[in-house]
């Protein structure tokens, strides 16, 4: 019946292992506990156990059902289509299937909505600027008989033109680097992690705890955190994870499909 709740799934394949279990087999795999795939995923611990062993009854129904699937697939490094395929044939319901990526992902960003605007801050602050600017010019016309008075019996004032080279172009700037290591701040902490080798899961957050980063790097992305004390890692699929730190190229973060936690500090390139 449409809408009701989903039950046990039927009996997968002698083939492959059921949805549940391959959710189970890829989240011990890659080292990670149900807690931290509940953490990771925001899917509560006891409806994470219960997906493990095949029940979805505690999901509300298909749509939420298919929601978590592909929410535990991306923590553990497995492709969710196939797996959520793989539920739409192993249990009968009436329903469609619905993409519902675009919710989950605005649940995990719910708390981090942009601040409204400061009106009243900014119009003080323009309120300061044009007092400042009326009584810096009070106080150069006060003084303005004085300085010409002086300027009368002064020496004159030599000018001097730009640098030029020998044929009498003006120096080039220097131009600034594009480099993000060559742009790390000094006296913080800068990590960079590019995804150069494949798909891999990274969970970032600073000194103070706060979550920078949760997601999946796609092949060819990447991400850079700055902290001015800390900034720790959960790599996933470290083999395809370039990183670097402070402005130096450490290389791999790890070996292929290994989970690896890495902690760095402001003048300590080296892996902690």
């Amino acid at each position: 019946m449409k809408g009701a709740l989903v039950t046990i799934g039927n009996s997968p394949s002698e083939d492959r292992p059921s949805v549940g279990r391959a959710l189970a087999q890829a989240r011990i795999a890659s080292g990670l506990t149900v807690d931290e795939v509940s953490t990771a995923t925001r899917v509560r611990v006891p409806i994470v156990q219960s997906i493990e062993q095949d029940d979805f009854s505690r999901c509300g129904g298909d749509v939420y059902a298919r929601g978590h699937i592909r929410s535990l697939a991306r923590a553990v490094g497995l492709d969710p289509e196939p797996l959520i395929e793989q539920y739409a044939a192993e249990h009968e319901s009436a329903e469609l299937p619905i993409k519902v990526a675009q919710v989950y992902e605005a649940e995990r960003i719910r708390s981090v909505e942009p601040r409204r605007p400061n009106w009243t801050a900014a119009m003080i602050a323009a309120i300061v600027v044009v007092l400042g600017f009326v009584g810096f010019t009070v106080f150069s016309g006060s003084g303005g008989g004085n300085s010409t008075a002086k300027s009368a019996t002064s020496s004159p004032t030599v000018t001097t033109s730009p640098s030029r080279t020998p044929q009498g172009n003006e120096v080039p700037k220097p131009q600034p680097s594009n480099s993000a290591i060559a742009a790390a701040p000094p006296g913080k902490v800068t990590v960079k992690v590019s995804a150069e080798g494949g798909t891999s899961w990274i969970q970032a957050t600073d000194s103070n705890g706060k979550m920078l980063f949760q997601d999946s790097l796609k092949k060819g992305q990447s991400k850079t955190w700055t902290d001015d004390k800390k900034i720790k890692l959960v790599v996933g699929n470290a083999g395809a994870v370039q990183l670097f730190v402070n402005g130096k190229d450490l290389g791999a973060a790890g070996s292929d499909g290994q989970v690896v936690r890495l902690t760095y500090t402001p003048g300590d390139p080296t892996q902690g």
